[in-house]
């Protein structure tokens, strides 16, 4: 899929699966998922102009954002074209069944290489930053991961991380907070990235139900053919 917005040159965004109720596609790196205060291209408002355009629809089209990934991440997002397919995927969000899981490149080797951690996570709004608070802290937020590491080397590691809760930042900082920041994270990885480094975090995988047709769904794609994820061409099947 090919789209323009507001005279921009053209970008492409990969579309897996499309049909009455849902798109799934695959979010550029580097662009918000939804209009903010930078004002680019935002992956949301281009997908409901190459509907409007793709079926000759005239006024707004309708196309509900389910969840977010952080501008600078990438990889397989779920959106719904009607509101019952919204309602339906909110509350799979919301119950937990919509399945998650992301690849990570992360400084060094989380030990033990395989685990669950459990953060209480503080967001201050002023900063757009997020901290790792004790539990009791007020505003504090509960989040879980499964980690898995698939890909360890010396300096770095390649890791698989299945969300179980969807908070802000949330791989990010639980990495951080952990001693392994994502390569090329400049907000939580102070003194181990270099400025112009891009983040090595992709959505790799989403599963859940159809919201209509009740079909249990998975949707995958493999992370950009650049370094460091090219450091594990055979485990990512990277060509």
């Amino acid at each position: 899929m090919t789209m323009t917005k507001a005279g921009l040159p053209p970008m492409k965004v990969p579309v897996l699966y499309e049909d009455n109720h849902i798109l799934v596609v695959v979010k550029p790196v580097n662009m918000p998922s939804q209009q903010d205060e930078s004002n680019d291209p935002d992956l949301l408002s281009v997908l409901k102009e190459d509907l409007k355009v793709r079926y000759q629809k005239p006024g707004n089209v309708y196309l509900g954002l389910v969840h977010r990934l952080d501008r600078p991440v990438g990889g397989v997002m779920v959106f719904a074209k009607t509101s019952k397919a919204a309602s339906r995927l909110a509350e799979a969000v919301r119950t937990r069944k919509l399945d998650k899981t992301y690849l990570a490149v992360v400084h060094g080797t989380p030990k033990p290489t395989a685990g669950r951690l459990v953060h209480y996570l503080l967001k201050d709004s002023s900063t757009n930053t997020v901290s790792s608070v004790p539990k009791a802290k007020a505003g504090a937020k509960e989040a879980i991961l499964d980690y898995k590491v698939i890909g360890p080397s010396e300096l770095l590691s390649l890791v698989e991380i299945h969300l179980l809760t969807g908070r802000s930042h949330q791989i990010r900082v639980q990495m951080s907070t952990e001693g392994h920041p994502l390569y090329g994270d400049q907000r939580y990885g102070h003194g181990r990235n270099r400025p112009g480094q891009q983040i090595a975090l992709w959505s790799s995988s989403l599963s859940f139900e159809h919201p209509v047709k009740r079909e249990w769904m998975t949707f995958s794609c493999s992370p950009p053919t650049v370094y460091p994820w090219t450091e594990w061409r055979e485990e990512l099947e990277l060509k």
